[in-house]
């Protein structure tokens, strides 16, 4: 196994780690890819970066029309790749999307996309995990603060901070249908949880996550830090946020009318490919984290589907 430098879950103490790794990989990367040096510099900066409008027109009309399909599609089935919400039937998330064979594996290889991970991550890239995430209104829960490398990197074995996830907003984010919040500059600091890791822990926390998340004083520190911002990722439907794997987010309940969806595709450089668990637990199943036949993403440009 390869040396753990981002260590959590090991004791009954928390600790404040700095990062040791990049957040732009690519040397001179302004010039390999569709971002500017603006917006590399905001995403180094504050480890999120929110691309407005970015699907328009008929490629929106399409992912609508494709996320009301698959929400019907799996609203009645029951699987371990579909989270209901603890509290209802409604479905949370609906996982392993790209590889459906349709839209949305088209989608996570579409060109205007993976250039840019390429061009941040510095490398061909994969896709590590991929979900459909509903919050309906009135029901849909919270998800308290949590980086998503400290559980890729302690439950899957991630070595290293190589890795982003793209949201693409399916419905209009708004202040108050629990958008996502992120905390700017935070991926520059590694929290190491107190605590261990309990077997198959990831039967209760897709629905609720209480193992491996920030105690309050850390995430006071790291607001603080942020000299007091919280980020919401508020935008119209079609945009897409782009996080670093190790940015502290979370989100508040949805208890207005109005849903919120959005695709969910992690992409992980093709360098930092998934090892043993640091937990020393068994890995996740694969529909979380992707460990078989891993190939570098193709990048194809037609988006057109099969709706009628």
């Amino acid at each position: 196994m390869v040396k753990d430098l981002y260590p959590s879950r090991v004791s009954n103490e928390v600790k404040m780690l700095e990062r040791q790794d990049p957040v732009i990989h690519s040397e001179d990367a302004e010039s390999k890819g569709p971002l500017t040096k603006e917006q590399l510099d905001f995403y180094e900066e504050n480890g999120y970066l929110l691309l407005e409008r970015f699907f328009e027109n008929e490629i929106l009309e399409i992912l609508k029309e494709e996320l009301e399909k698959t929400m019907e599609a799996n609203k009645d089935r029951e699987g371990p790749d579909v989270i209901k919400e603890p509290s209802s039937n409604e479905v949370r998330s609906i996982f392993e999307i790209h590889k459906d064979g349709d839209f949305f594996e088209r989608l996570s290889t579409n060109e205007r996309l993976v250039s840019i991970m390429e061009q941040i991550l510095g490398s061909e890239v994969y896709i590590n995990q991929s979900r459909i995430n509903f919050k309906p209104g009135f029901k849909g829960k919270e998800f308290y603060w949590h980086s998503d490398f400290e559980t890729w990197h302690v439950e899957d074995g991630m070595p290293r901070m190589r890795a982003l996830s793209c949201s693409i907003v399916l419905t209009d984010n708004y202040e108050y249908n629990g958008p996502l919040m992120l905390v700017p500059g935070s991926h520059k600091y590694y929290v190491s949880t107190a605590g261990e890791t309990p077997d198959n822990n990831f039967e209760s926390s897709l629905q609720k996550q209480e193992v491996g998340v920030p105690d309050e004083e850390s995430m006071r520190w790291l607001v603080d830090k942020a000299d007091g911002r919280i980020d919401r990722a508020t935008g119209p439907a079609g945009s897409v946020l782009l996080f670093d794997c190790n940015t502290m987010h979370g989100s508040a309940g949805n208890i207005s009318p109005y849903p919120r969806s959005n695709v969910f595709f992690v992409y992980n450089s093709i360098k930092n490919q998934l090892e043993q668990p640091f937990s020393g637990k068994d890995p996740r199943p694969e529909f979380l984290a992707n460990r078989e036949n891993i190939q570098p993403i193709k990048a194809t440009s037609e988006l057109k589907s099969t709706v009628k």
